[in-house]
């Protein structure tokens, strides 16, 4: 059987964090929570992760407080690595495609970033 090592967390950029500073304690600590069950367990229930229908490879963290609904875009990077981008206070049923579509923009820039930095360390090799 295999053995399910942890999954790290990587926040891309500052988006993530800009919004979790934004937060009360009391959201910040349920964001927390949703973020050592990601890190824990193999596999994540869809109430805390889901994926976007419609995109490729989008997911979304759902953190619920209270009455208040929040989602945090991510996506994996290696079948292990959650990348974090931006999150919002959902007021509607539908998540709204400016938020979808500046998740998915973020989501190009990590890995054209992260290929740019492998070509970086890969010409320095040879």
């Amino acid at each position: 059987m295999a053995v399910f090592t942890q999954r790290q967390i990587i926040f891309h950029e500052h988006y993530f964090t800009d919004f979790y500073l934004e937060q009360t304690e009391k959201v910040q600590e349920k964001i927390e929570y949703v973020f050592k069950v990601i890190q824990t367990v193999q596999k994540v229930p869809k109430k805390f992760l889901d994926h976007l229908t419609g995109t490729d490879g989008l997911y979304e963290l759902r953190i619920e407080f209270e009455s208040n609904i929040y989602r945090i875009f991510c996506c994996f990077d290696k079948g292990n690595l959650v990348v974090l981008f931006n999150g919002f206070q959902k007021k509607s049923q539908k998540t709204p495609k400016n938020e979808i579509d500046l998740a998915l923009k973020l989501k190009d820039e990590y890995f054209n970033q992260k290929r740019k930095s492998h070509d970086t360390r890969s010409d320095q090799k040879g």
